[in-house]
């Protein structure tokens, strides 16, 4: 069973909560026996790592998704022990370990009907990059366009199913609670999020939606489509070049850094405050700087399209922020996030949370983002939820009362803490404000339609 795999790294972890744990209560050692504890647990994180790296490597599919988040969301790693976390788990970003190069010929011809030698002038059997759902191989049209082929991993669909109807089984066994919490509500809304992904005709739909979007921005790349060459499990688009996250955060200046940021600021929010959909995986892997401000933007597989009815709801609380409306706030928090006014503690936790993730997109004047925001954009929901849980004097722990927030915000919770890290590994400096404003303040529309050819 794929879960049991995942349970398996648990013993791994277990000397770095039991410091974290000495830590917590205060337990006094010397000078010496402190940095000898902190270097044990350093070597105990860096094998933990190696093992999620090698395990969640070959699983592929969701558990290989939690470690690439894991690997470049701030505060999401062991406090005190991320970076190492991070580093390891770094290479889930760019390539997985691949499967055969007669796997993927497999799929080609079972899908588009000849082997990808017939099909292209060119192809390359071993992949330049490998994800959670498919490898990426090179290959050259017969009319000598150079192509990025995505071919999904045989059976990874089911593989998914399994995972997602295993979570389904943990949620049964928690029903009581979970009810409560409507964890029904939120597991059905990744159930349908990940099984679209896995469908690449729907996924080059997405594309040329983002390509509409983004007409005219001519620092936003986005590869196109060649539907003639590509299926569900069989994705065909032009190649592009340019350098990844991790070079481009070393040897870019700070000017191109912080155009760059721009750049991943209106590719995120424009769709969204202006049409509803959502971007919602933005993990470095998906990016190739192309020098300046220009970025490539390459998996389009985790999208959605929000009510415009909660799209207009989110507008609200950030223009009532940016005003200084407080009023308006506190009532945009109650009927868009379903936060609770009754419960002062959890009322007063989640609006201060909500007030401080929306901070880069309400300062009037440039802010830069850094890994201690990012960080703390995480730890401040931790600590105040442990203060909900863990009262003084109470004997045991007590569940927080329920808040009843639109399911579609799972994804944008994602997104926001994905995103707000992303910038901060660049160091990005810009009037986020003032970028967003066109959007946030005009109506919600459709997406543009495709032009009619003829």
């Amino acid at each position: 069973m794929r879960l049991a795999r995942l349970g398996a790294l648990g013993p791994r972890a277990l000397p770095i909560a039991a410091e974290a744990l000495r830590r917590a209560v205060g337990t006094r050692r010397t000078e010496e026996e402190e940095t000898e504890a902190r270097a044990r647990v350093i070597r105990s994180a860096k094998k933990t790592a190696e093992a999620m790296l090698k395990t969640l490597g070959e699983m592929k599919g969701l558990p290989l998704k939690l470690g690439q988040m894991a690997s470049y969301i701030d505060g999401l790693a062991p406090p005190g022990y991320d970076e190492k976390f991070q580093r390891v788990l770094a290479r889930l970003q760019q390539k997985a370990p691949p499967l055969s190069p007669e796997a993927a010929v497999k799929v080609v011809r079972e899908d588009l009907g000849s082997h990808p030698r017939e099909l292209f002038s060119e192809w390359e059997d071993h992949p330049f990059a490998a994800a959670s759902i498919g490898q990426v191989h090179r290959a050259v049209t017969q009319g000598g366009e150079r192509v990025a082929v995505k071919v999904q991993y045989p059976g990874i669909d089911r593989a998914i199913e399994n995972d997602l109807k295993s979570l389904s089984m943990l949620e049964t066994l928690v029903a009581p609670i979970g009810r409560r919490y409507r964890s029904q509500q939120t597991l059905e809304e990744i159930k349908a999020v990940f099984l679209r992904e896995i469908d690449y005709g729907l996924e080059a739909e997405a594309v040329d939606a983002f390509r509409r979007t983004h007409e005219g921005d001519d620092d936003i790349v986005i590869p196109r489509v060649l539907h003639s060459l590509s299926s569900k499990r069989v994705l065909t688009l032009e190649l592009i070049g340019g350098v990844d996250y991790a070079t481009f955060c070393e040897r870019a200046p700070q000017d191109d850094r912080d155009a760059a940021g721009e750049t991943l600021a209106r590719f995120m929010f424009r769709p969204l405050w202006k049409h509803g959909l959502l971007y919602a995986d933005p993990h470095p892997g998906n990016y190739r700087f192309l020098g300046g401000g220009r970025v490539a933007f390459l998996d389009f597989g985790c999208h959605k399209q929000l009510d415009p009815l909660l799209t207009e709801g989110m507008k609200r609380y950030l223009i009532a922020l940016q005003r200084g409306d407080m009023e308006a706030f506190y009532k945009a928090c109650v009927e868009v996030l379903g936060y609770d006014p009754a419960d002062h503690e959890s009322f007063a936790l989640f609006t201060e949370y909500t007030k401080l993730i929306c901070t880069p997109l309400v300062v009037d004047g440039r802010y830069k983002m850094t890994k201690e925001f990012a960080r703390e954009s995480v730890a401040f929901l931790v600590r105040g939820g442990r203060k909900l849980v863990f009262k003084q004097g109470d004997a045991l722990p007590t569940l927080p009362a329920p808040l009843h927030t639109p399911s579609d915000l799972t994804f944008v919770n994602r997104l926001q803490w994905g995103f707000g890290s992303v910038l901060a590994g660049l160091g990005a400096e810009a009037n986020w404000r003032e970028i967003v404003q066109p959007w946030l303040y005009g109506p919600t529309v459709a997406v543009p339609q495709a032009r009619q050819v003829g």
